[in-house]
């Protein structure tokens, strides 16, 4: 069991919950709280792994403005899931390949279901 969510960690919300700009956004979050919390890795484990992504983000030109934080988060998230073997880099580059050809398919609107991490 891992320890409690830091306040930390909480994105920012509106009063209703989370806020995010696309609905992958909160997707990978709720992936990356999931996994934490079945003690797949520890909060500063995933920290120190977003942090080192943020950097070489940096390092290679991103003008850290904000709009491109998710998409580190999901990096560090890639990261973590094959450092850990519960995905195979093969695996993660289909996922994103099966996206990407559904993306025009795919309408965005917002919910607040759980999502649920077998």
């Amino acid at each position: 069991m891992s320890e409690p969510i830091p306040a930390e960690a909480m994105p920012p919300g509106d009063g209703e919950g989370p806020v995010f700009r696309e609905p992958w956004e909160a997707q990978a979050f709720g992936m990356v709280m999931k996994l934490y919390e079945a003690g797949y890795f520890t909060w500063p484990e995933w920290v120190d792994t977003l942090a080192a992504q943020i950097k070489a983000a940096q390092a290679a030109g991103d003008p850290d403005l904000g709009d491109t934080y998710y998409k580190h988060w999901l990096a560090a998230l890639e990261t973590l899931v094959q450092s850990k073997q519960l995905a195979t880099g093969s695996e993660l580059i289909t996922r994103r390949l099966e996206t990407a050809a559904n993306i025009k398919q795919h309408v965005h609107k917002a919910r607040r279901e759980p999502i649920k991490i077998a």
